[in-house]
């Protein structure tokens, strides 16, 4: 993947960060998205300065259509042949039942986890099919193959990120594209904190007695899919901590 140009959203931490630091391990130079400016300058200046790679920030909100329209307009043309895109930007919030749940909340989901995937989407891959090269990696969920309790919503939008993968993969059968639908189990990441509307004590609890996968964990399996062979596909993978069965059923160890 030496000078490949990998673009990754919600790069700032969790998944995406841990992608970008596998890629640049490998010398991809990086388009980085994410909303956390500090920490998106932070992650820059340090990939640059261990592996001598070139990191460009992208600083937008995936649910600002307007501003991730005019962001990818104004990249240098140096800058505008991705050769994979990772759309990693997602969140859930709350553990709510679905008829108990918050609007506003319903939004920044379906905004952010469906509607943010297809404009990034729909901003690349043309590009990508003028070069004739390109992968579009999604970074879906467990959650999408099954809903669970206080998480139907978020299911739902997962469950939108596999059709969506399934749907692009058949409409670009006939071109060299490929596309790769990512769906970890349990990861530890902000993630969690996130969805506990910042409890950290919860986002803990949730994961005692289980070793959870972690951000660099993910980052293997997606840097396996964009590295395999140009002739090989690798639609759909499914990554779970050992003790982990489902969505909702894991085995943790009491000491």
């Amino acid at each position: 993947m030496k000078n490949a140009l990998i673009f990754i959203t919600g790069a700032s931490s969790g998944i995406g960060e841990g992608c970008a630091r596998k890629f640049a391990t490998q010398g991809a130079n990086l388009l980085l998205n994410g909303r956390n400016t500090v920490k998106l300058e932070a992650l820059k200046a340090e990939l640059e300065k261990d592996y001598g790679i070139k990191v460009r920030l992208l600083p937008f909100d995936v649910r600002d259509r307007q501003s991730a329209t005019e962001a990818m307009a104004s990249l240098p043309s140096d800058w505008q042949a991705i050769d994979v895109l990772i759309n990693n930007a997602g969140l859930v919030l709350g553990v709510d039942k679905e008829h108990e749940a918050q609007p506003e909340e319903w939004d920044v989901m379906i905004d952010t986890n469906i509607k943010g995937l297809l404009t990034l989407t729909r901003l690349v891959v043309p590009g990508m099919l003028k070069r004739g090269r390109g992968h579009i990696i999604n970074i879906g969920s467990i959650a999408g193959d099954a809903a669970y309790a206080g998480g139907s919503i978020y299911c739902a939008t997962k469950a939108a990120v596999k059709a969506l993968s399934d749907g692009l993969r058949i409409d670009l059968v006939d071109t060299p594209l490929r596309v790769t639908n990512i769906k970890p189990g349990m990861v530890e990441t902000n993630f969690t904190v996130t969805r506990y509307r910042g409890d950290k004590e919860k986002a803990d609890a949730f994961y005692k007695g289980i070793r959870p996968l972690t951000g660099e964990d993910v980052a293997e399996t997606v840097y396996f899919a964009a590295a395999s062979p140009a002739h090989i596909q690798i639609a759909e993978v499914l990554l779970m901590p050992t003790y982990q069965a489902t969505a909702s059923i894991a085995h943790r160890k009491t000491e």
